[in-house]
C-alpha cells in the first residue's frame, strides 16, 4: 500500500471509529457504498476525488483531512510543492495539498494540475462553502450556474461552491491553479 493510500485508510478508518459509526453507518452518511469504504480502509482501492469529497462531506470535515496532516500552529514552516503533489484517486489529476485545513483559518488551499481533455463535475459541498480559483498555467473551464467559464492565466475567481459545479481543460496541455476552499463555522467544527 503507498503512503497516500495508507494514510486514506488510517485516517477514515480513525473518523469513523472516533465517531463510532460502523461502515453501514458511514455508508449512509456519506453516500459511498459498505464495500467500498471496506475497501478503502484496507488499502485495497484508491477512491475517485468524487468519491473523497463524498466522504468528506458525511463527515463534515475538509477533503485535505484525507490528503495530509492538519497544521495546528501558524509557525512558519517552507512546504515544497513537487513534493506535495500526489495523485490521491484513480484520475490523472495531481493536487497538492498547499495548506491542509486549519480551523483557526477556517480554509484549505491546493494546487491542482488538470490534464489535456480533464473533467470533473462536482457535486455541491457544505452550504456556505466557498471557493477561489487562481490559474497559474494555461486555462481552464468552472462550470458554474449552470454556464462553462472560461478563465485564462492570471484570472481569479470567487464562486459559491454550495451547488454542482465543475472543472475541465479542454487544451492540449496541462493546466494548473490554485484553489482555496473556505468552510464556514459548522464544517469547521467536525
Amino acid at each position: 500500500m503507498d503512503q497516500a493510500n495508507q494514510y486514506l485508510a488510517s485516517t477514515l478508518r480513525q473518523l469513523r471509529q472516533h465517531r463510532g459509526w460502523s461502515l453501514d453507518r458511514t455508508a449512509q452518511e456519506t453516500g459511498v457504498s459498505k464495500a467500498m469504504l471496506g475497501q478503502i480502509e484496507r488499502g485495497e482501492s484508491s477512491p475517485t476525488i468524487a468519491t473523497l469529497w463524498k466522504i468528506a462531506g458525511g463527515f463534515h470535515c475538509s477533503l485535505s483531512t484525507f490528503l495530509d496532516t492538519p497544521q495546528g500552529s501558524l509557525s512558519a514552516e517552507i512546504r515544497t510543492i513537487a513534493e506535495l503533489r500526489q495523485r490521491p484517486a484513480q484520475d490523472e489529476m495531481l493536487v497538492a495539498p498547499l495548506f491542509p485545513f486549519n480551523i483557526e483559518q477556517g480554509f484549505e488551499w491546493f494546487e491542482l494540475s488538470l490534464p489535456p481533455g480533464y473533467e470533473r463535475l462536482s457535486e455541491p459541498h457544505e452550504c456556505g462553502v466557498t471557493e477561489y480559483v487562481v490559474v497559474l498555467k494555461g486555462s481552464i473551464e468552472l462550470f458554474i450556474d449552470q454556464q462553462w467559464l472560461k478563465l485564462e492565466t492570471g484570472n481569479a475567481l470567487r464562486f459559491a461552491a454550495d451547488q454542482p459545479h465543475g472543472y475541465r481543460n479542454r487544451n492540449e496541455t496541462q493546466a494548473v491553479f490554485h484553489n482555496l476552499i473556505r468552510y464556514p463555522d459548522k464544517a469547521k467544527q467536525a
